[in-house]
């Protein structure tokens, strides 16, 4: 498959890209959590940066919400974070201390849920602002990313666990085993065939569940890729980042994987996102780039 890949160069010198979200308009934003910034690319290319307002607060993840604000963790400040349209930043503190949020997503609603890495909780922000948190069954679990499922439940990796977790709106918590034993969950989404794709950093391989825990695995061609964050593609494929490996990956329905080398060596890419313009967008944190691949 003949592919265009290039990079764009952040504003901000060794800002430590890596969690990027696309907005209803198309618009790609993404974080720098060196630089403490968020960040958006415009329609003619040029950059835009927004200082958060605590100092190192280590921003990570991100998402646009379906009216158009930026939420975002805050895992060094134990904070979530929300940018609105007009520019305003709110930032919300978590009830414990050192819970380190990372993984975010919109649920049912316009509540936001977040995952606690060092709290070993699942979050949840309600429309009225209210925190709510939920303990997971096993200790030192470290939720990672979170999505929301084909089933109106939020899905979530458990890095240490080795589990996918599944959490109802009133707080109830299912797990599921992976069969690769200390696989290490990371990156999950939902797939277009009503799935939950999952990608395993030490199993080498992409994961998928039903929404009634059946689970079947795919393994990645190149040896100890680290495979991180994961995102849908356009019909039955999706896309994921390779971080050790500088590639980024690509796996349709049935499990086949083509894998696309990266430009710049060692550029270490995490978070990826599908964008409007049908392109697939990358944060890489080493080489302070924003990348994008276009299918030819």
């Amino acid at each position: 498959m003949k592919y265009e890949m290039h990079e764009i160069s952040v504003t901000s010198s060794d800002s430590g890209p890596y969690g990027i979200a696309v907005s209803p308009d198309g618009t790609i934003w993404f974080t720098q959590h060196k630089a403490n910034k968020i960040s958006c690319i415009g329609q003619e290319g040029a950059i835009n940066e927004y200082t958060v307002p605590t100092p190192n607060a280590r921003v990570m993840c991100l998402i646009v919400s379906s009216n158009g604000d930026v939420w975002f963790t805050e895992n060094g400040a134990n904070k979530i974070g929300k940018l609105s349209k007009g520019g305003d930043f709110t930032e919300i503190s978590l009830p414990h201390p050192d819970s380190a949020p990372y993984g975010i997503t919109e649920g049912l609603n316009g509540e936001i849920w977040f995952t606690e890495l060092n709290g070993n909780r699942i979050g949840k922000l309600t429309a009225s602002g209210e925190i709510r948190e939920y303990e997971l069954p096993n200790k030192d679990s470290y939720p990672s990313f979170i999505t929301l499922g084909s089933d109106d439940a939020v899905w979530f990796t458990e890095n240490q666990h080795n589990a996918i977790g599944r959490i109802t709106a009133s707080g109830d918590i299912t797990e599921f085993l992976i069969p690769t034993p200390a696989s290490g969950p990371v990156g999950i989404t939902k797939g277009n065939d009503g799935a939950l794709w999952f990608v395993e950093i030490i199993g080498n391989k992409v994961g998928r569940i039903t929404t009634a825990g059946e689970i079947t695995e795919y393994e990645i061609p190149t040896i100890d890729a680290r495979p991180h964050a994961i995102v849908s593609g356009n019909g039955a494929e999706l896309w994921f980042t390779e971080w050790c490996a500088n590639k980024i990956g690509r796996i349709k329905s049935e499990g086949t994987i083509e894998e696309y080398p990266i430009q710049t060596a060692k550029a270490e890419p995490h978070g990826i996102v599908y964008g409007k313009d049908r392109a697939v967008w990358f944060a890489l944190e080493a080489c302070n780039t924003i990348g994008k691949l276009s299918l030819l």
